[in-house]
């Protein structure tokens, strides 16, 4: 039976006024959920709803909310199998994968389980005697997280967890095309003991989001947003933000650099370029965009990248592939017009092009109705070309030519997104001159673009980001908000900077 969905505020199903409906892109004839969309209203009435579990939720001690956290680690992990099988079903995400993306939201649990007991502020020494200084943490308040679906799981978990461990409560306004997987994983949440309203998951499309957020923030009822998706969307929500005094958490698109260099493995190095430009059918914000690559082994690296991705499979995300279908039918025409950017200075060096049917197969795999594509490596891009200059979210990697260490960098920082990068090499020079001089905010050596870890700072610069940071202990200062005490008890007024001690040095002293 086709799962029906709707909005979830304050503990409460809210009645959606249009519907979605989700289905499984590798079988496009099969339905996931029918999913009711919320509207404006509906958003700015759970920020408010959120407000009232808020003040509450903020009172339980933080050791008991990192309790609350391990019980939705562990929630996850006894139905990891389940969870990772509907990712597969709605987004069509290798299952192999789904398995890890399930995984991360685990791993970040057992990071942030025990932050209950470090939310940790200062003592701090007074210029002045006989008063005290002290610096807490306190939560920001009502917080929105609003999050693309190629993650539909393991990103949200980077907001959701440190966000509520600090004493926040959240509405989260998911993916549509990723609904099912954003209910099941709101349900996990709300079974480890989570009050009523601390967490609210809010269906809606961009446009009654987008106003849902700017009534909420008019009203005062929402205090921090965080996004994930495109720069483009992600300038309007920090415009909004900026009009309020408010700086989001933005996570935005990349356009990530491989740097191949002369004394490079080149078969790790091929092996990173294939996971990094083709896993999740290249649709990861941290997908590969570039490879650029030394030109005395330009021809080498071509041909191995080329030969693995002839071998690579492309089919069932349920079975053993490096890629399955695209993400949503939005997703597979957007990427027909970047097919259009390859131009006649280019080579395509990877075989056919376009969506992958019975009239276009690739070997024996004819696409079974699904939204498959061919994955395309394409050579002699240059730096004025769009398709090396601009994000293209699905199976297409460019490949250039550079000649010095400082015309590598120059090129991988060109486009002027910050997000992910890496480089191949043995030469330890090579590995820092290149992580002093690129503008991503995640480096690699030797290992792809892709493959966060939870412990480690997630974010980006220029158009991936706003320098905000996701995951590890970096995170909590997006969720809270430092505020400093002092404490005079000398029985008098003493006036900071003017009632100061002072001991006169004899500063002409010579030996």
């Amino acid at each position: 039976m086709t799962r029906q969905i709707v909005s979830v505020v304050g503990g409460k199903d809210a009645a959606g006024e249009d519907t979605y409906t989700s289905v499984n892109p590798a079988r496009l004839g099969e339905v996931v959920a029918r999913v009711g969309l919320a509207g404006a209203d509906t958003f700015a009435g759970a920020c408010r709803t959120a407000g009232d579990a808020q003040r509450e939720w903020a009172k339980v001690p933080a050791p008991v909310r990192g309790r609350v956290v391990a019980s939705i680690g562990r929630l996850v992990e006894a139905n990891a199998e389940s969870l990772a099988a509907l990712v597969t079903e709605e987004i069509g995400k290798p299952y192999a994968e789904a398995l890890g993306e399930v995984r991360e939201i685990v791993d970040t649990c057992d990071f942030f389980l025990g932050e209950g007991r470090r939310l940790y502020g200062q003592t701090v020494p007074s210029e002045m005697p006989d008063k005290n200084l002290f610096t807490f943490r306190n939560p920001v308040g009502v917080v929105a997280v609003i999050t693309a679906g190629n993650f539909p799981v393991a990103v949200p978990s980077w907001y959701l967890v440190p966000a509520l461990l600090c004493g926040n409560a959240v509405v989260w306004k998911p993916a549509e095309y990723a609904a099912a997987s954003a209910h099941a994983m709101y349900r996990l949440f709300a079974a480890a003991g989570l009050p009523d309203g601390v967490l609210n998951v809010v269906f809606a499309d961009g446009s009654q989001t987008f106003a849902g957020l700017e009534k909420a923030l008019g009203e005062g009822t929402l205090h921090k947003i965080g996004f994930t998706g495109s720069s483009e969307v992600g300038r309007k929500i920090g415009e909004l933000a900026g009009r309020h005094l408010q700086s989001p958490c933005l996570e935005l698109g990349g356009k990530n650099p491989m740097v191949i260099m002369p004394d490079a493995d080149l078969d790790l190095a091929v092996e990173g370029a294939l996971f990094s430009g083709f896993g999740t059918a290249g649709q990861r914000c941290t997908s590969l965009g570039t490879v650029i690559v030394h030109e005395s082994v330009h021809r080498d690296f071509t041909d191995r990248f080329a030969r693995a991705l002839d071998a690579a499979r492309v089919g069932d995300p349920r079975e053993d592939v490096l890629a399955g279908p695209l993400l949503d039918r939005k997703f597979a025409d957007r990427f027909e017009e970047f097919l259009t950017w390859i131009q006649p200075h280019h080579r395509v060096v990877s075989g056919p092009t376009g969506r992958i049917t019975a009239d276009n197969p690739r070997g024996g795999f004819t696409g079974d109705g699904g939204l498959y594509y061919h994955p395309v490596v394409v050579d002699g891009v240059r730096p004025d070309d769009r398709i090396f200059l601009e994000e293209t979210f699905g199976p297409i990697v460019g490949v250039t030519t550079f000649t010095g260490m400082s015309e590598a960098i120059e090129l991988a920082n060109r486009p002027g997104y910050g997000l992910s990068s890496s480089i191949y090499t043995t030469d330890p020079k090579h590995a820092f001159a290149f992580r002093e001089g690129v503008s991503a905010g995640m480096v690699s050596i030797n290992n792809s673009t892709s493959g966060a870890e939870a412990h480690l700072p997630f974010g980006g610069n220029g158009k991936s980001g706003n320098g905000s940071r996701q995951s590890g202990m970096w995170v909590l200062d997006q969720f809270t908000r430092w505020q400093s005490m002092n404490w005079d008890h000398s029985g008098r007024l003493q006036k900071a900077q003017m009632d100061v001690a002072e001991i006169t040095p004899d500063l002409g002293f010579r030996l």
